[in-house]
């Protein structure tokens, strides 16, 4: 069975969550609470870093959905980062660069929220 880590680190008012493993069917409850757990705790710049990430389904996606518009609503955002090309393919196919900042890395994530950018 292949296993699911989410490490969080705060720096300043972004917290990035580092992604390791396979976020499927039975991980993704794992992330959802992580992400919710920002969301109580009122952090809506929020940095995913896909780097050590080596599969998403389709359940691990959904996850992505179903905060966005909350994190938006209260002046927040999700960048996502490190990206391999294999799960960046995923993303593409299903139109998430039209919808999230996807970045080469943390740093980049970190200027988006700097300059104030957003995709859309």
């Amino acid at each position: 069975m292949n296993g699911f880590e989410v490490v969080r680190k705060d720096l300043a008012d972004v917290s990035t969550l580092f992604l390791k493993g396979y976020l499927d069917a039975h991980t993704y409850p794992q992330f959802e609470s992580a992400l919710q757990k920002l969301m109580d705790e009122k952090r809506f710049k929020i940095i995913v870093n896909f780097s050590d990430l080596s599969y998403i389904s389709s359940a691990g996606l959904g996850v992505f959905m179903g905060f966005i518009e909350t994190v938006r609503e209260n002046a927040g955002d999700i960048k996502l980062c490190a990206m391999s090309p294999k799960v960046f393919k995923v993303f593409d196919l299903l139109g998430f660069p039209t919808i999230y900042d996807i970045v080469n890395d943390e740093t980049q994530a970190h200027q988006k929220f700097s300059d104030g950018s957003r995709t859309n």
